[in-house]
């Protein structure tokens, strides 16, 4: 019995002590972020520029042999959509700042909600935590020598052989003629869950109904630093923007814990259904698009350790924007008063 009791309170500090240290990578991490750019306050400290967009899903049905997730059984459900800049600054011209990213939030029954996170290249650059963490001190070290995008890009492929296919699809990307003419892809794997409770490893990706469509060269010189959300509020205006949203069914061999590592591309697509974009909206206060937040059936996160990672490291973000704007507010109305 006291061998036991041992081992338990062995345990409950071993979990105590993994906690903790999740808790300060997740802290280490935000750190970082902030110096690729500087600190913003009230802003994410990724994707920080971005216009929100309401919108309806109606799913195909053919999903639910699949999964007994509410969003992709048959009825057509409520959407919310942020499209962003991947960079870290909110001022950062859209020409600039090279990959897209597209997040869902899925509004379901009783109040529910599933968040889908969808960037514009195929994988991540970074398989762990860990070396996320490493990656990211790699690069201030760089900027603060002064060396230039090209030089980093090179020095992180050199030192980080997992990062080589994420920032040679950067290196690729032309900028977009609208948000709605992307590709976007849901960088991690997931599980889904069907009624017999047999799970399936599966990504997602979203096809532009109108086709991807990118600036030509003499394009590129006119326009101004926010024309994709221009854009798409004038295309909004004119009638409604659509993507078709695919399943991608895992196979043997297939990783489900490494996000650098594309699946081939013969992989059975399931077409999951329609999400259609009516009006741009104000960013409902508070929002997150945390891609561990999941509807409460039928769907489920993979052994994926920077998928995991990203709830803390999302919550720290809010938790820090959050209180700079707080701040912000007791600021005015002590001005006010």
């Amino acid at each position: 019995m006291h061998n036991s009791h041992s081992s338990s309170d062995s345990a409950s500090e071993l979990s105590r002590s993994d906690m903790l240290e999740a808790r300060d990578l997740d802290v280490q991490a935000v750190d970082e972020i902030e110096k690729l750019t500087g600190r913003h306050p009230s802003y994410r400290r990724a994707h920080a520029k971005g216009a929100c967009y309401q919108a309806t899903f109606q799913p195909s049905g053919e999903a639910a042999a699949w999964t007994t997730a509410p969003h992709l059984q048959g009825q057509q459900i409520e959407a919310l959509v942020r499209f962003s800049e991947s960079s870290t600054d909110p001022a950062l011209a859209d020409l600039l700042s090279p990959a897209k990213g597209m997040a869902v939030q899925f509004r379901l029954p009783e109040g529910q909600v599933s968040n889908l996170v969808a960037v514009t290249v195929p994988v991540f650059f970074a398989r762990t935590p860990e070396s996320f963490m490493d990656m990211l001190k790699a690069v201030n070290k760089a900027r603060a020598g002064n060396l230039g995008i090209k030089e980093i890009i090179h020095q992180i492929t050199g030192h980080f052989g997992e990062a080589k296919e994420s920032l040679l699809s950067v290196q690729r990307l032309r900028p977009p003629a609208s948000y709605v003419t992307n590709l976007y892809y849901c960088i991690h794997a997931y599980l889904l869950v069907n009624e017999a409770g047999q799970r399936q490893p599966v990504k997602f990706e979203w096809l532009p109904e109108a086709g991807v469509h990118m600036l030509s060269i003499k394009d590129t010189t006119s326009q101004p630093p926010d024309y994709l959300e221009r854009e798409l509020d004038e295309r909004l205006q004119q009638h409604p923007a659509a993507f078709r949203l695919n399943i991608i069914i895992g196979e043997e061999g297939d990783p489900t814990d490494d996000p650098t590592t594309s699946w081939p591309e013969n992989r059975q697509r399931i077409d999951a259904g329609r999400l259609v974009l009516t009006a741009p909206v104000q960013e409902p206060e508070g929002l997150v698009m945390n891609p561990t937040i999941l509807p409460p059936q039928g769907m489920e996160l993979s052994d994926d350790p920077i998928l995991n990672f990203r709830r803390s490291a999302y919550a720290e973000s809010w938790r820090r924007r959050s209180h700079e704007a707080a701040e912000g507010n007791d600021k005015e109305q002590g001005k006010d008063s």
